[in-house]
C-alpha cells in the first residue's frame, strides 16, 4: 500500500491512552505513523507501546527536528498530536512544522508542559491560580514563603515535568520536611527520566479535585467528561488514588469547572487537540492544579466511551479524518467509578483469590490485577505503583449497590495485602 496516498495521522509516544489513537484512526481508514521521543519508551509506558501498529516509525533527532518535519510533511498527515506527557514538548515541536494550521500558540509551547511556566501563564492571564514557585533555590522557595501569608502549614513539592503524582508530596512549612523533600527531587531524574532542574512548590489546597476532559479544535474547546478524584494521604506520598467518579453534566459544579477549564485552556494558547485538566474546587472558587496536554493516561478514553458513549480520543479522530464537529457539552450513561487498588503499607500478597472473586459483584465491569499469590508489594506511593497492582471498574444505577460494591473492594484488600515489619525491595 502507498501509504502516501492514504490519509495519515502522526502519533507522537503513543503509549498509555495513546496507543488508542491507532484502532480509533483504522476504524476510519486512517493510517498511522508514530514518533518516539526516544529510542525507546520511558519504563513505565513500555508495556502499551505496540510498535506492529504502526506503518512507519521515526525516532526523534533533536539536532534535526527540520528534517524530521520534512520526512512527516511528506504524508500530508491530517494532525500531529500527543499520545502521552512524554510526547507533549516535541509535539508542540512538530505540529508547527508539519501541520501549521493545526497546531496551537507557539509562543506558549513551554507553558503547556513545564507546570512552572504554565503556572505564570495562567497568572498573566488573569484567570484565578493557587500561589506557587519554582526554581532551584531553596533559598527562593524560604523567602516566597516568608512574604506569603497561608492558610495553613503545608505545601506541596513536585517535579515541574512529570506525571501520574510521580515525586508529589506533601510537607510541612517548617522544620526539614521541605529541605529533604526539594532536595530528592532537585537533579534527580524523575519517573520519565527526565532530570528536576527545578523544583515546583505549591501552596496547599482543600476541597474537592476534579478532572475535566476536552478536544479543543479551532480555539473552540468541547468538555468531554468530568470526574471527581477521592485520594488519600499517606506517609509516602501525597494523593494516593482511592476512586474517579464520573459526574452528571447536569451537576451543580459542572458549569463553573467547564468555564474555568476553557479559560485555562485560552490561557495556555490551545488550539488544537486533546487535555486533561486538574482543578481543585476550594471555598474561593476553582484552582488549576495542572494542565496535561495529551489524553487522559491510561486507557481512560476507552472507559469514558463505556461512562458517556463518547471520548475526547474519539472526538479527537472524528474532527481530524471527517470534519466532524463535536457537542460542547457530554452526557452520562452510567454511574461509573474506577476503584484504585492500593497497599498503604509494605505487603505480601495472600488468599489472592478473594480479589478475583470480586469479578462476581453486581457492580462489576471490568478489573485489571497485576499481583501475584506471595509477592512482594511495596506501599504505594504514586499513580505509576497503584497501576501496577490493578483496578476495578464498576457501574451501577442503583448508587447504594455500588458503594456497597467499592467497599467489598477494600474489604478484600484487608485480607490480601499482609502487612511486613520493613520494606524488603
Amino acid at each position: 500500500m502507498n501509504y502516501f496516498k492514504q490519509k495519515t495521522a502522526v502519533i507522537i509516544d503513543p503509549y498509555s491512552s495513546g496507543s488508542l489513537f491507532f484502532d480509533a484512526f483504522k476504524a476510519e481508514g486512517v493510517n498511522v505513523v508514530a514518533v518516539m521521543s526516544e529510542k525507546q519508551p520511558p519504563d513505565v509506558y513500555a508495556s502499551s507501546f505496540r510498535p506492529d501498529d504502526f506503518s512507519d516509525i521515526y525516532i526523534s533527532d533533536s539536532d534535526d527536528l527540520e528534517g524530521l518535519a520534512a520526512k512527516l510533511k511528506e504524508y500530508e498527515p491530517i494532525c500531529v498530536l500527543a499520545g502521552c506527557e512524554s510526547g507533549v514538548e516535541l509535539a508542540e515541536s512538530l505540529a508547527p512544522l508539519v501541520c501549521p494550521d493545526l497546531s496551537n500558540d507557539r509562543s506558549l509551547a513551554q507553558a503547556r508542559r513545564d507546570k512552572g511556566l504554565m503556572s505564570a501563564a495562567v497568572s498573566c492571564a488573569g484567570v484565578p491560580m493557587m500561589r506557587q514557585i519554582c526554581t532551584n533555590n531553596l533559598s527562593e522557595v524560604n523567602e516566597w514563603i516568608n512574604i506569603n501569608n497561608f492558610d495553613n502549614d503545608y505545601l506541596v513539592v513536585k517535579p515541574p515535568k512529570s506525571a501520574s503524582t510521580d515525586g508529589v508530596k506533601k510537607v510541612n512549612r517548617y522544620g526539614g520536611e521541605l529541605h529533604d523533600a526539594f532536595t530528592d527531587l532537585i537533579n534527580n531524574p524523575n519517573r520519565l527520566g527526565i532530570i528536576n532542574d527545578r523544583v515546583l512548590v505549591q501552596e496547599y489546597l482543600t476541597g474537592v479535585e476534579y478532572v475535566v476532559d476536552t478536544f479543543s479544535y479551532e480555539g473552540r474547546h468541547s468538555i468531554c467528561s468530568i470526574c471527581k478524584y477521592t485520594k488519600v494521604d499517606t506517609d509516602l506520598g501525597m494523593a494516593i488514588y482511592d476512586r474517579m467518579d464520573w459526574i452528571s453534566p447536569k451537576a451543580d459544579v459542572v458549569e463553573q469547572l467547564s468555564d474555568y477549564a476553557k479559560a485555562v485552556l485560552n490561557a495556555l494558547g490551545m488550539r488544537f487537540g486533546n487535555a486533561h485538566i486538574e482543578i481543585m474546587m476550594t471555598a474561593n472558587g476553582p484552582r488549576l492544579i495542572e494542565l496535561g496536554a495529551r489524553p487522559h493516561g491510561g486507557g481512560n478514553p476507552r472507559l469514558c466511551r463505556i461512562a458517556t458513549g463518547d471520548s475526547q480520543l474519539h472526538r479527537s479522530v472524528r474532527y481530524f479524518t471527517s470534519g466532524v464537529t463535536p457537542p460542547d457539552e457530554y452526557i452520562l450513561k452510567k454511574n461509573m467509578t474506577v476503584v484504585f487498588l492500593m497497599a498503604k503499607q509494605a505487603s505480601i500478597v495472600t488468599s489472592l483469590s478473594l480479589m478475583h472473586d470480586l469479578k462476581k459483584l453486581n457492580s462489576f465491569l471490568e478489573g485489571k490485577i497485576n499481583i501475584d499469590e506471595g509477592q512482594y508489594i511495596p506501599a504505594t506511593k504514586d499513580l505509576f505503583a497503584t497501576l501496577a497492582l490493578g483496578y476495578f471498574v464498576l457501574a451501577n444505577n442503583d448508587l447504594d449497590t455500588l458503594e456497597e460494591d467499592i467497599q467489598a473492594i477494600r474489604s478484600a484488600e484487608y485480607e490480601v495485602y499482609q502487612p511486613v515489619l520493613e520494606d524488603i525491595a
